[in-house]
């Protein structure tokens, strides 16, 4: 199995750059971090929130195009999406 992003489903040249602007270098660092911790790293690099992002992330690491995401999976994601970054804004929040 190759360990260069390029290589996997749902990730073109336009997303290992966001990627690797955001430190992830390739497809082992990407499944070590999950979808979601992923996602926020492209958000916090400034590639914006798109959630179509996510779900080709999501879809990466599974070998799935990301249209193939059930809606219990997204649903997930979601979920796991929201509680970090409520727990982000707690964090974030003045003592």
């Amino acid at each position: 199995m190759s360990d260069a992003l390029i290589e996997l489903r749902n990730i073109g040249p336009k997303t290992v750059e966001w990627l690797e602007r955001a430190g992830i270098n390739s497809a082992q660092r990407l499944r070590e971090l999950g979808a979601i911790q992923a996602y926020m790293a492209l958000v916090d690099a400034g590639h914006g929130d798109n959630l179509n992002a996510l779900w080709a992330l999501e879809g990466a690491i599974q070998g799935i195009d990301f249209v193939d995401i059930a809606r219990n999976e997204r649903d997930r994601l979601l979920a796991e999406l929201a509680a970090i970054r409520e727990w982000h804004d707690i964090s974030d929040a003045p003592i």
